[in-house]
């Protein structure tokens, strides 16, 4: 069971273990789709295989026929697939992947009411070397925000980490979109800029954050689409997203949407890994 601490969802140790769970389905879910998206494959047949993972785990998608309301339709697919200057909510179809692309893979689980959320930028073939350190600059801020996150620390130090992180190489931070709380539900309090803007909610034990950077080789600024989900950069510029469901524990970092909990890359950083024993 899980409680609110100010609209902040705590969740007990029952709980995290069901987290862990969903999370390991979307780190399975991301590692079958990675793998499918070669040249010539269609982002409709990447999303296919995530789908497959969830129905092999008994698992249910979070994203399939997620209505935000005011007017949007219900997403159609259990994970977005964002391609070159596409951000994030590519929803995937007919296009065919090319070499060179660089694809962006969102997807999330449900286990037992419980959600796991995670993001991966990968190259498809070869990849201009500007784009290759993009999506690895990405992936550094992703990890420089997990790092900073610890009980009685603040959301705001997780946000000034990934900003930190991705200023080293000049890239633009989008600021429209942001990570979240999760837990019963897959967006919830508090929201996690990519950019300090202020210290925000206490971290305590027992919270669950999805931390998820989207850089750019240009400009901060997006656009929607008229399909009313894809966003894109409003210059054009190629974007990278990587993401990953955290939480802390008394002993350490856990992350959640990791095969082996983050263990290697925080150990490489000297930083606390804190899982719970079964």
């Amino acid at each position: 069971m899980g409680r609110s601490h100010q609209h902040i969802e705590i969740i007990d140790e029952a709980g995290l273990k069901l987290m862990r769970r969903a999370g390991l389905v979307v780190a399975a879910g991301l590692k079958a789709m990675m793998a499918a998206a070669v040249p010539g494959a269609t982002t409709r047949q990447v999303d296919a295989v995530g789908a497959e993972v969830l129905a092999r785990h008994g698992a249910k998608s979070n994203f399939l026929n997620y209505a935000p309301g005011y007017g949007i339709p219900p997403y159609p697919a259990v994970s977005c697939l964002s391609v070159n200057n596409e951000v994030v909510h590519g929803i995937p179809g007919d296009r065919i992947l090319q070499d060179g692309d660089l694809l962006s893979i969102d997807f999330g689980g449900i286990i037992e009411g419980y959600n796991g959320d995670a993001a991966r930028s990968v190259i498809i073939g070869q990849a201009d070397p500007r784009v290759e350190a993009l999506s690895e600059a990405t992936r550094q801020s992703l990890w420089a925000g997990i790092g900073a996150a610890r009980i009685g620390g603040t959301i705001g130090d997780i946000s000034a980490a990934v900003e930190r992180s991705l200023r080293l190489g000049r890239y633009g931070i989008v600021r429209d979109f942001t990570g979240h709380g999760i837990g019963h539900q897959m967006h919830q309090e508090p929201d996690i800029p990519n950019y300090r803007v202020g210290r925000g909610p206490v971290i305590r034990a027992g919270m669950c954050l999805a931390i998820e950077p989207m850089a750019t080789l240009g400009g901060y600024r997006v656009a929607m689409l008229d399909d009313d989900w894809t966003v894109v950069t409003a210059d054009s510029s190629v974007a990278a997203h990587w993401e990953n469901t955290i939480t802390v524990t008394e002993q350490g970092l856990w992350v959640l949407t990791e095969e082996d909990g983050g263990e290697a890359e925080l150990t490489a950083r000297g930083l606390p890994f804190g899982p719970l024993s079964d």
